[in-house]
């Protein structure tokens, strides 16, 4: 199979501003990939850099994060949703800051978005082919966060939050064909997930969902074993990891825009500061095609 380079992304709700600077720097710097993958806030994060709209992640972002709207408890109360999925997913990408599906539809980067199947506990992926005009749905159902938002159901599925299956989907990079690959985390160097006591509420809400209740009971251990895969990917070059220099306290859910900006800044940051290696690793890449 033709070897390609891949971009990959992990999820992490707000930490994905993070990500938004990083996507931003590249932008700047014309740097893109025939092949993106991500899940969560970095399948949303995604979305903007192919359709080339530098700084709209950190717009919707952090200018709408104070918005009840956009992400409250009131929300939660209503609707059993954090997230304002409509107004997220519909209200603002098609009518406050509209997203450019004629720019995202002339690439020619092939998208993938990650989700969780919540019958089977599996990842279901999306690409262009499968999800065709309809864009928004999917990367909705891949940040269905559980507890946080309803099911998605899409093309017979019923769907969460991607990142509980696959938290950076790197081995799908590589199935389909990327032999070496760009990865953004959001978690700083040495971060490793500790076994959370959500499952045992997860028996009780996802009582007719065996695969959310079994993925989150073991969500640590893939989300560890997924790191410990990519250190080893990066001992043999065949991953150039960008990920927060600095631990900053920054929530799944965080609404302070002081501290969303600073990681945004961040992101940017670091991949100026990454610049010279990645141009250099890229040009490996292109000739080891």
């Amino acid at each position: 199979m033709h070897t390609k380079t891949g971009l990959v992304l992990e999820g992490g709700g707000m930490r994905g501003l993070y990500t938004a600077g990083v996507l931003d720097f590249f932008l700047e710097n014309k740097i893109e990939f025939p092949y993106v993958i991500g899940v969560s806030a970095g399948a949303c994060n995604a979305a903007s850099y192919i359709s080339k709209q530098w700084g709209r992640n950190k717009r919707v972002n952090i200018g709408f994060v104070r918005d009840p709207k956009y992400i409250s408890f009131r929300n939660l109360i209503r609707k059993g949703e954090l997230f304002g999925m409509d107004y997220v997913f519909d209200v603002i990408p098609n009518q406050i800051v509209p997203f450019d599906y004629e720019e995202f539809k002339k690439s020619e980067t092939e998208f993938v978005v990650g989700t969780t199947d919540c019958h089977t506990g599996e990842p279901v992926y999306f690409g262009r082919k499968d999800y065709k005009e309809d864009l928004l749905t999917p990367i909705r159902a891949s940040s269905s966060l559980p507890f946080a938002a309803p099911v998605v159901t899409f093309q017979d599925y019923h769907l969460l939050d991607g990142g509980i299956s696959d938290p950076v989907p790197i081995k799908k990079a590589v199935q389909d064909g990327c032999s070496r690959n760009v990865i953004i985390l959001t978690q700083h160097e040495g971060y490793m997930k500790k076994p959370s006591r959500l499952h045992f509420m997860a028996k009780r809400k996802y009582a007719h969902y065996p695969g959310v209740v079994k993925v989150l009971e073991n969500r640590w251990k893939l989300y560890n074993q997924t790191i410990e895969y990519i250190h080893q990917l990066e001992k043999e070059n065949e991953a150039f990891v960008i990920r927060p220099t600095q631990s900053l306290e920054v929530s799944r859910v965080e609404r302070n825009q002081r501290k969303l900006t600073k990681l945004y800044d961040l992101g940017w940051q670091d991949a100026a500061d990454a610049y010279d290696s990645l141009a250099e690793w890229l040009k490996e890449s292109k000739l080891t095609k």
